[in-house]
This record gives structure tokens, C-alpha cells and sequence, in this order.
């Protein structure tokens, strides 16, 4: 089920960006077979029978320095539809499965490469993590308060600038495959991503509506009416009425003063305004406002924690969280009207479907029992 039934795709297990994006291909269809380490599991990653990033895939263990292990990952390749990898620029060729090598095997392979710099320009060998990604684009400068930034958990980079823009990048070459009948290397850089996710304040920097000091925009908490606010159980409150209609609404529902409604954009009274704000939102409980303000257009929401937004109303009739295996988890976005992408199935252990994999993509009985006899397996 889903849009990419029938693809094939072959995931070198890694970290944060790369699982991401096979989850996310995994949900929507796509059959991803994730190559473990067999002879060194990753001691960062989390126990793949626990990794909801694992869900929806099967687990295959090889071990690639072995010329055995080698030539099986390449008998794979020769099937796929796509690969991709998350080493430093260089380390998958001297590996063995490097782009020339695959494509030697599969002309129509799409091999794509995920890292943090890219595979080109002066930190393209460094070290790195989400948010020294960030820091060189803007946005981990961006987001914060005045007093010093504050890092956006890894989603502005691993997530948004990564997986996103490396999953983009598979489909797009997927389609253009069908036209040229030749496969490419895709070079997702999470410095890429991240600066391109940058690109409307280009814009309102332009148009001088953005400056480099931390809550003095309009969504990075300079402005009272775009902003969180604490509440009498020091639970918080979202508050987002950028539009004037918007803004009238949430004053009157809340019991300020009229007046403000004709000085939402007047510097000189955000002040008052953002104090009245804050004592106003300090009266009652999270809940109480958001049973004050729901269904209305003032743009106000409770700030839920991951467990209190499975029980919330609205996710509970979309569905937006399903149960994996006794798992509470978000469900595959986004939707089809037809190829509906099915419930995954549970995150496998390392290297749970090794066997059932290379039968299933054309090793015979013998084959497979020579590789586990030689240990390529384990």
C-alpha cells in the first residue's frame, strides 16, 4: 500500500537524518531494507526494535569488510531502486559501495548521500551535529532569546534540512529515472537544506521586516500577538493573530481593552499590550483557555507535550497518532485519496529479516546457508 509500492530501496543504517528519511519513504509504501553493521553495530544509534525511525522496514545484518558480505550488498544493488548512505565524503568508496561502484552493478540506481556539509567545500570532512549545521545558515541564529540562542531540538536541521530535502531529492531523481533511464548521485548537504529553509527571511530582510536581534520579528516573539504566554498552572499557551480580524477576535474573547485592536502594530504600545498579555493569559489555566478560544479564528492554542497531543481532540479524529505494536506514534503523512499508505508494521531487531531478505531478492537456499556458514550473517 501506499504511493511507493513496488520501490526498492536499500538503506546503510546511520543516524538521525538518514533513518528519518527512510521511515518516511518506508510509510509511504516504499519496501526499505536497512543493511546493519553485522560486524560493528552503531553505538549511538537507539536499539532498532525501539526506533520508530526502524518502523515499516526489514533489518538485514552484513558484514562488509568481508568480500562475501561486500558482493551480497552489490547482488542487492543490482535490484534496487535506490540506496543511500550518511558516511563522510569518501569512507563508502573505500568501503566498497561507493556511486561508481553501484552504478557499475545497477545504471538505473539513485544513490543518495546525506551528510551535514555536503560532499564538497572546506568542512566537507569535519565532524559535525544538527546545530553546527545551523549555525552556519542563519537559522540556529535566528531562534532563541535575546539573551543567546537555543537549539531547535534537530529538527530545523536533521529533520527539515536532511531527511525533507534528501527524501525530495529521491523522488525527484525516481521520477526522472523514467524519462533517461539512468540513474544519479544526490548530494543532500543539511547546511543546504537548512539555508534553503531560510528563504523567506531573504524576503523580509528585503523588504526590511527582518533584523539579526532575536525576538524583534514579528514570529520570532518580538511582537505581543506572536508569542507564548505562561498561564495560572505555568502550563503555556501558543498566541498567533497576525491578521487584524484575527487579533480583534483574540482580544475580545480574552477581555482586554478595545483600544488595542487599533494599535496591534504600533511599536510604542507593544509594551502595555504585551504586559496586559501577560498578566491576562497568567489569570486562568492552560485548559481554560483553550476551551475559551476553540473553534474560534483568534489563533490560540494549548502548547501540549507529546503524550497530552495523542489524547487531543482534533489529532484523535484525523488519526493523526496510531498504535504500533502497542506504540502510541504519528501516523505516515501525508495522505492519498487512493494509494492509502498502510498502518507500519513494528520497528524489526538488528538484522531480524536477514535471511527472508535474500531469499526474497533472489539468493537461493544454498547461497544464503554459505553466507551464514562463513559469517557474513552475524
Amino acid at each position: 500500500m501506499g504511493p511507493l509500492a513496488g520501490i526498492k530501496i536499500i538503506e546503510m543504517k546511520g543516524i538521525g537524518p538518514g533513518p528519518y528519511a527512510g521511515q518516511i519513504l518506508a510509510d509511504l509504501g516504499a519496501e526499505v531494507i536497512v543493511v546493519e553493521r553485522a560486524s560493528k553495530p552503531n553505538s549511538i544509534a537507539p536499539p532498532s526494535a525501539m526506533d520508530v525511525n526502524s518502523r515499516g522496514k526489514k533489518s538485514i545484518a552484513l558484514d562488509l569488510r568481508k568480500p562475501e558480505g561486500l558482493d551480497a550488498l552489490m547482488k542487492l544493488v543490482e535490484q534496487a531502486d535506490v540506496i543511500f548512505e550518511g558516511n563522510r565524503p569518501g569512507v563508502a568508496e573505500k568501503l566498497g559501495f561507493g556511486p561508481d561502484a553501484c552504478m557499475a552493478r545497477n545504471e538505473k540506481i539513485i544513490y543518495g548521500r546525506m551528510t551535514g556539509w555536503g560532499q564538497t567545500g572546506t568542512l566537507a570532512h569535519s565532524a559535525g551535529h544538527d546545530m553546527n549545521y545551523i549555525s552556519l545558515t542563519g537559522a540556529a541564529a535566528a531562534i532563541g532569546t535575546k539573551e543567546r540562542p537555543v537549539p531547535p531540538l534537530n529538527i530545523v536541521g536533521d529533520y527539515a534540512g536532511g531527511s525533507m530535502f534528501l527524501v525530495v531529492g529521491i523522488l525527484s531523481a525516481l521520477v526522472e529515472v523514467q524519462k533517461s533511464g539512468k540513474g544519479q548521485v544526490i548530494d543532500a548537504a543539511i547546511t543546504d537544506g537548512s539555508a534553503h529553509l531560510m528563504s523567506m527571511f531573504y524576503t523580509m530582510s528585503k523588504l526590511g521586516a527582518w533584523n539579526s536581534n532575536r525576538e524583534s520579528n514579528m514570529l520570532d516573539g518580538g511582537v505581543p500577538y506572536y508569542a507564548a504566554y505562561e498561564t495560572a498552572d505555568g502550563k503555556h499557551i501558543s498566541v498567533g493573530p497576525i491578521e487584524p480580524q484575527f487579533f480583534a477576535e483574540m482580544v475580545q474573547k480574552a477581555g482586554m481593552p478595545e483600544s488595542f485592536i487599533q494599535d496591534q502594530n504600533n511599536p510604542e504600545k507593544w509594551g502595555e499590550i504585551k504586559a496586559t498579555m501577560t498578566e491576562t493569559f497568567k489569570s486562568k489555566t492552560r485548559d481554560e483557555w483553550a476551551e475559551i478560544f476553540e473553534g474560534s479564528d483568534a489563533c490560540i492554542a494549548g502548547i501540549l507535550d507529546i503524550h497530552e497531543a495523542v489524547e487531543h481532540p482534533h489529532n484523535k479524529s484525523r488519526e493523526t497518532y496510531i498504535d504500533v505494536n502497542g506504540d502510541m506514534q504519528p501516523a505516515p503523512a501525508p495522505r492519498f485519496s487512493r494509494t492509502q499508505c498502510a498502518v507500519p508494521s513494528a520497528p524489526p531487531a538488528e538484522g531480524a529479516d536477514t535471511k527472508a531478505v535474500l531469499s526474497a531478492w533472489g539468493f537461493d537456499d544454498s547461497a544464503v546457508e554459505a553466507l551464514d556458514q562463513a559469517g557474513i550473517l552475524t
